[in-house]
């Protein structure tokens, strides 16, 4: 495969980078022959220890000799577009050749797990299982990828130019590249955020879900018209919703998103339906296909709702299939059965809204609704359960005094409306972040039943509690046990089919306990949460807010699923992803299939294969819950430094993420001036990380917590470990992408800084041991030795973003130095941070 690679990618890019010469930027000349230059600059003088600072300055004596001031900074803002380009023409080289470098049909595939359960006669097995069995990709609208829609659209044009090296028009793309402006004038509104996902459900998973659930169901043999679970494959979707994630997002943000959702959704229907007329000509037939289309015209171009459900729609096309059987031997019955599955996957929803916000904004609502009725929100969590709970009404909206808790209500109340547009599918679950109490799972669920004025086991909502932190993951077994045994909670969850949906935070878990405390917590949440949930007769379905890597780690998440033995619930796998990890992954229909077909094969082989390598025994997991505590230790010192928060404010590139016009949200949670490490964004702190080539999220304290016990227990148990524990040995491969992605010679200059140095100077150290350990337990010479074709992928794109992050470092090292800023140094540094994290895809 790595030959594959190398000869479909990296020497393709490098005859296709050599166009760049020629690309027309205004006012430029010879920017594009001085690049080479500038990048072999780069790596010569950090291998040499030069600085940032001393590097570029070194390069403008050498090259621009006479050139000084305002001509400078222009030509480093020159590099960066030409950089930013680059990392395009890279991508979409990579992504032309994706079924070439990727086993299409190998393992993870439905064509490979239908051959191995014939093989093992689980056919039967396999079918039971897909009855119940679902893989949900909620999307969200967290700003990691910076492309606007216009490049997207040449992007792709390129992608399909590759394949089949046109040169004209390769090059002519690459023109129109150089002068299509990439940054947004503009942040976009959470609507605007919204719109651009969209494009990937009309474009991509429209056409891509039925293609693998049609070949998953012929493979079993199974009918497509009559299949009861024809929602083995899901879309959720975060933005319009989400107001933890978006203060902005308000109720009219929802409902506009929820229309434009179904209107999307029509057109592609409409667009089917005129496909089917010019088939489906037929006496009997016809007059049902016209019958459809004009409805979905009329709900489309007129505003008419002609029907009130998916089912008004399914009971035409059904009379035309009885139609076309009994009159016509059922000729392209097959086209008429793709349409009816089309349907009946995406309802009149499209994707899967939710709502989600903060359990303090919850705790303020009630506050204010006890206070408007004289009474006070104060005592023990049991009081405060008694009060929320006896509460029988709410006070009208305009009696709020709080704009926010307004918002809320009425945020609430859009359930109602988007489910009788939409169905229930449109939206159906409250997520509530940052939960830590049975409390805040019932402040949710009593504000939801009074604001939809629906009776006790009448409620059309999930709610889903979402734990973060290491301390709310160990609680969350207990919360959960006291919520079962709750009558109240109990009749609820018995109309919702006794199924439980339980978050957990992979990102803020991360940014909290470290890379291995937050992994193993997860699990071992998961496994009580299992636990409990059999106990008291619920399903518990999990869903992972990881934002597409491995928490943070980067990484091949179908492994992770793979690798969770048979103690966890699997019934669904439910992740969320954003950003450039929505683009790679599930951009292009190729790349779309591949990667849900992996997901989808991980979460049944666990089911049908369960003792395959996966389960650990109690030998295994005390060494993994002695590393990811050694570890946590090791991360807590470096969290209470009193220079860690100064760092990530004055070196880091933090700030930067609230100036890019990328996304609508705040770089923070809390209102005050002062930055306080609690009210950091997941986002903004690891992307703040990737910036910087220090990716400290995806590896701290991991080569500490190796170091310790291999003085206690040896080398080889650990090496044992690695290679007997799939569990541990993807926790390990995901950490090592982190770390291949790490260039530390770019902040070196800071081990000389005399406020930062003794914090910069742990940072390496650990990066250090973590490089050094993770190859001595793999038994590997470099790290990704066992992974060719990702390790050469991140070293090219490394190497193209070389110069950018130099520019960055060396405006960040003058600002240091001279003690202030100055407009063009910040932008230098804005503008680097978009082709940086372009470049890394899923660093963030």
């Amino acid at each position: 495969m790595f030959q594959i690679y190398d000869t479909q990618v990296a020497k393709r890019f490098t005859i296709y980078n050599s166009l760049f010469l020629d690309l027309p930027f205004d006012d430029i000349y010879v920017t594009g022959t001085l690049l080479p230059f500038l990048g072999k600059a780069c790596e010569k003088g950090f291998a040499e220890g030069k600085t940032p600072r001393e590097i570029i300055d070194g390069f403008f004596e050498e090259m621009m000799p006479g050139e000084k001031g305002k001509a400078q900074t222009d030509f480093l803002f020159q590099m960066i577009q030409y950089v930013e380009r680059q990392v395009v023409l890279f991508d979409s080289i990579e992504d032309a050749a994706y079924e070439k470098i990727n086993d299409i049909g190998g393992k993870g595939s439905i064509k490979a797990l239908i051959s191995r359960v014939e093989t093992d006669r689980k056919k039967d097995q396999l079918v039971e299982k897909l009855k119940n069995f679902s893989v949900r990709l909620t999307l969200t609208a967290h700003p990691t990828q910076f492309y606007p829609g216009n490049v997207l659209g040449i992007i792709t044009d390129l992608e399909n130019a590759i394949r089949t090296d046109d040169l004209e028009s390769i090059n002519l793309l690459l023109q129109q590249l150089g002068k299509t402006g990439f940054i947004n004038r503009e942040k976009p509104t959470p609507f605007d955020e919204a719109i651009s996902l969209i494009w990937y459900l009309e474009n991509v998973f429209y056409h891509s879900i039925p293609d693998i659930i049609i070949r998953l169901l012929k493979g079993l043999n199974q009918p497509l018209h009559t299949w009861e679970n024809p929602s083995i494959l899901k879309v959720g979707f975060w933005p319009g919703g989400d107001r933890d994630g978006n203060p902005f997002v308000t109720h009219e943000t929802t409902l506009q998103v929820a229309d434009r959702l179904k209107k999307w959704l029509m057109r592609c229907y409409y667009r089917d339906l005129r496909k089917l007329r010019k088939r489906l000509t037929f006496k009997h037939v016809e007059e049902h296909i016209v019958k459809a289309e004009r409805g979905i015209y009329y709900t489309l171009f007129e505003n008419k709702e002609i029907y009130s459900s998916k089912e008004d729609l399914l009971a035409i096309l059904f009379e035309a299939r009885e139609a076309l059987i009994t009159y016509h031997d059922g000729l392209f019955l097959d086209l008429l059965d793709r349409f009816i599955l089309k349907v009946r996957i995406f309802g009149f929803h499209f994707a899967y809204m939710d709502l989600r916000q903060d359990s303090r904004k919850h705790d303020g609502l009630w506050e204010e609704v006890l206070s408007i009725q004289g009474r006070e929100f104060t005592g023990t969590e049991d009081e405060l359960i008694e009060k929320v709970m006896t509460t029988q009404s709410l006070p009208s909206v305009d009696q709020f005094q709080e704009p926010f808790h307004k918002e809320m209500l009425l945020s609430t109340a859009t359930v109602k409306s988007v489910q009788k547009s939409n169905g229930e599918d449109g939206l159906h679950r409250y997520i509530i972040s940052n939960c830590q109490s049975v409390l805040h799972v019932l402040e949710v669920y009593q504000m939801a039943k009074l604001t939809l004025g629906v009776q006790t086991g009448n409620l059309p909502l999930d709610i889903v509690p979402l734990f973060e932190t290491i301390d709310d993951l160990e609680m969350a077994p207990q919360i959960m046990t006291k919520l079962y045994q709750m009558p109240e909670y109990q009749a609820h969850l018995k109309s919702r089919g006794n199924k439980q949906n339980i978050m957990l935070g992979f990102s803020d878990g991360t940014k909290d306990g470290g890379y291995l405390k937050a992994n193993w917590s997860i699990l071992i949440a998961k496994e009580e949460l299992t636990r409990v949930s059999r106990e008291n007769n619920i399903e518990v379905v999990f869903f992972d807010g990881r934002g597409g890597p491995v928490a943070r780690g980067g990484g091949n998440l179908h492994n992770f699923y793979a690798s969770l033995g048979e103690k966890v619930e699997n019934s669904e796998i439910q992740v969320t992803i954003q950003g450039q990890t929505i683009s790679s992954n599930y951009g292009k229909q190729a790349s779309c299939i591949y990667n849900f077909e992996q997901l989808l094969s991980a979460g049944v082989e666990n089911h049908l294969y369960p003792d395959f390598e996966k389960s650990l025994d109690q030998r295994q997991r005390a060494l993994i819950e002695r590393l990811a505590n050694i570890g946590y230790e090791k991360y807590k010192d470096l969290k209470n430094h009193p220079k860690f928060v100064p760092y990530l404010e004055h070196v880091a590139p933090l700030k930067f993420f609230g100036m890019t016009n990328i996304g609508s949200r705040p770089l923070k949670r809390g209102k005050g001036s002062g930055l306080k490490f609690e009210d950091l964004r997941a986002i903004p702190f690891v992307g703040s990380w990737a910036q910087m080539k220090q990716n400290i999220p995806g590896f701290y304290g991991v080569g500490s917590a190796i170091t310790a016990m291999e003085q206690e227990i040896g080398m080889e148990e650990l090496q044992k470990l690695y290679q007997d524990s799939l569990f541990f040995r993807t926790l390990l491969s995901n950490s090592m992408q982190s770390l291949k992605k790490c260039f530390y010679p770019a902040t070196a200059y800071l081990k000389d800084n005399p406020e930062y140095s003794e914090f910069w100077q742990m940072l390496f150290r650990e990066f250090e041991c973590s490089v050094e350990k993770l190859k001595k337990i793999a038994g590997m010479d470099e790290l990704l030795d066992d992974n060719p074709v990702t390790k050469s992928s991140i070293e090219i794109r490394e190497r193209i973003v070389l110069p950018l992050i130099t520019i960055q470092q060396y405006a960040i090292q003058t600002i240091l130095e001279n003690g202030s800023s100055t407009e063009i140094l910040d932008r230098l540094i804005l503008r680097t941070m978009f082709g940086i994290i372009n470049a890394t895809r899923n660093a963030a």
